[in-house]
């Protein structure tokens, strides 16, 4: 009995079939339990042919062998999900390669770009000293910026107090007025200066957006693409050199430092004022910093029992057992992902 078999949809081919066994895998659905003369006569082919197609097919696991020479046509969602689970991870090394590549590109590129800074000119460096001149270069450099974005990273709670009094009036202002947008890391335990907490709760308020981490690297901050404040020394703070700092104006230095602060923001924990889901992601990043309960309560304003009530909520919630489980889950959910910003 002939079986008229139905056209053979491309979507098969990148599982790894060609055409003539998608033809042999879909008349075998259509037979159910055929011998090969059948299902030669079902695709039209000689029997020399259709061998081989049922003999890859049974290797590839979409087609069972019986040993009494017929064969079955497994269904699709179980013979295929292989091929296609297959089939992702291939596109998924592939992704990563190609990731590789842009990588590599991007590294040549800064390469390129610091020759090209170098021959034209556009490093600059410029030494200024005083929280005054800070604080005026700064803003003009700010009003100078279309949209500017600052990033900054502070180091120590006596550079944090000292900068909440001089400049949370311009930052409140700024943020109201929509004249920019701001992205600030802080040290663990900066909530606890005096007045800082609430200080932080106006600044979020305003839209600016603030993280805290266990050890930040050093000060420094950046406006726009081509502007940058460093300490004299790399990893000090602005009290401790007097605040004499460097003002570079480099599009490549931007970038390396840009890049720096997106990985810090990545790794550090939200404002303690933030609730719900957000708070238990809080507890949960500053543990992934090695914290103990004592410090993050501490960071955080509340006692060791809502702490430890916070870590059983994320153990819930993520269907696990253990804090250690309830990191590595939440990292594959994506709860400690940067991208909430």
């Amino acid at each position: 009995m002939r079986h008229d078999t139905p056209p053979v949809k491309e979507p098969l081919r990148p599982l790894g079939l060609n055409t003539s066994q998608a033809a042999v895998y879909t008349a075998l659905l259509r037979l159910q339990l055929a011998q090969t003369p059948e299902v030669a006569a079902a695709v039209d082919q000689p029997e020399e042919r259709v061998k081989p197609d049922l003999q890859a097919l049974t290797k590839l696991g979409v087609v069972d062998s019986h040993h009494d020479g017929r064969y079955r046509a497994r269904h699709p969602a179980a013979a295929l999900s292989p091929l296609i689970a297959q089939r992702l991870e291939q596109i998924a090394q592939e992704t990563r390669q190609i990731e590789e590549l842009l990588s590599s590109v991007r590294t040549l590129a800064r390469d390129y770009d610091a020759g090209q800074d170098f021959r034209s000119g556009r490093l600059t460096i410029e030494a200024h000293s005083g929280a005054e001149a800070l604080r005026t270069t700064m803003a003009a450099v700010a009003r100078a910026t279309p949209s500017p974005e600052l990033v900054a990273v502070i180091p120590d709670r006596r550079t944090v107090r000292d900068m909440a009094r001089a400049y949370q009036d311009e930052w409140l202002r700024a943020q109201r007025e929509a004249l920019g947008s701001a992205r600030v890391i802080a040290p663990v335990g900066a909530p606890a200066i005096p007045g800082a907490r609430e200080l932080f709760a106006r600044l979020a308020e305003a839209g600016l957006r603030i993280r805290f981490l266990d050890r930040p690297p050093g000060w420094y901050a950046v406006i726009g693409d081509e502007t940058s404040w460093l300490p004299v020394r790399w990893g000090g703070n602005l009290p401790d050199c007097a605040y004499h700092f460097r003002l570079v104006r480099s599009p490549l230095m931007v970038a390396v430092l840009r890049a720096l602060f997106e990985e810090l923001w990545n790794r550090a924990a939200p404002s303690p004022a933030s609730g719900g889901r957000e708070s238990v992601v809080t507890v949960l990043r500053l543990a992934a910093q090695g914290l103990p309960d004592e410090v993050i309560a501490r960071h955080l304003g509340v006692c060791v029992r809502t702490v430890r009530s916070r870590f059983a909520e994320a153990i819930t919630e993520l269907g696990v057992r253990s804090r250690f489980q309830a990191g590595v889950e939440a990292v594959r959910q994506g709860w400690l992902d940067g991208a909430s910003r």
